[in-house]
């Protein structure tokens, strides 16, 4: 019994060791178990801050969208209505010009002319070239055109040829489409009825040149070409002129005019 008794004392002392090797068993599983408990929670934190941001991001995006869309709409389409819409001078008919039996000096008859709005050609010397390879422009029509190039603002047009014929503007006509920013319009030409008879009085019309320009009223010129250099025309130029008028037009980009929003008229002379 003894013996016993003695052999259970010697086998005690391992006890502790299995207590305490369970003890840190456990006390490391509680440690992974924790450490997986704090990861879980950061990852979720994690993806609850990208969530909360996401989704201010989106809420800023969509309060901008409503902004341009509603609160903005009519601001931005002014601002894309100011871009297609144009200011064109229209020019007074001039005066007519009659003798005290009431029969016609000077008078005005339909003419053609070839235009450019400087504005909307990317490249002019090309186009002057590509113009003249269908209707015969003379240096001298060049040469004008290029000083009123330099003068005039780019929106507006800039005649290059007067008084075209009929086989100039059916050539034209047919090749319009290769051309945007150049057309032919309709005006009215100067006409003597009575040719060199009475020239010594009432005088002539002639082109607005630089000499011109430097005493007539721009304002009051604009989409005018020709003006009285002597006689009763440069005399009483004033009353033969008129008053220049203006229109607002809606246009496309090639610059075709598709509708006229509002209308000042001239003032013949």
């Amino acid at each position: 019994m003894a013996g016993g008794l003695f052999t259970a004392a010697q086998h005690s002392p391992p006890l502790p060791r299995a207590l305490t090797t369970i003890r840190t068993t456990i006390m490391a599983d509680r440690l992974t178990l924790k450490d997986h408990f704090f990861e879980a929670r950061l990852i979720t934190n994690r993806s609850i801050l990208l969530l909360v941001f996401a989704a201010i991001l989106i809420m800023i995006l969509f309060s901008r969208l409503f902004y341009l869309q509603v609160v903005s709409h009519e601001h931005y389409t002014t601002l894309s209505e100011d871009n297609r819409v144009k200011l064109q001078p229209i020019p007074p008919n001039r005066g007519l010009i009659f003798d005290r039996n009431g029969l016609i000096l000077a008078e005005n008859l339909p003419s053609y002319r070839l235009e450019i709005t400087p504005e909307q050609i990317d490249d002019m010397g090309a186009t002057l070239n590509a113009l003249g390879k269908i209707i015969d422009i003379r240096e001298a029509d060049r040469a004008r055109f290029n000083k009123l190039l330099v003068r005039k603002p780019g929106f507006e047009a800039i005649p290059l040829m007067f008084n075209l014929d009929d086989e100039e503007v059916a050539r034209f006509s047919v090749n319009r489409h290769r051309f945007p920013g150049v057309d032919i319009t309709a005006g009215l030409a100067r006409h003597y009825p009575h040719g060199e008879i009475a020239v010594h009085a009432l005088g002539y019309v002639g082109r607005i040149d630089e000499q011109a320009l430097k005493i007539l009223d721009p304002s009051n010129y604009r989409g005018t070409t020709h003006f009285g250099k002597i006689g009763i025309e440069k005399t009483y130029e004033d009353l033969l002129h008129g008053k220049v008028g203006h229109q607002q037009v809606e246009t496309t980009a090639q610059g075709r005019v598709l509708r006229v929003l509002n209308r000042n008229p001239p003032v013949s002379g």
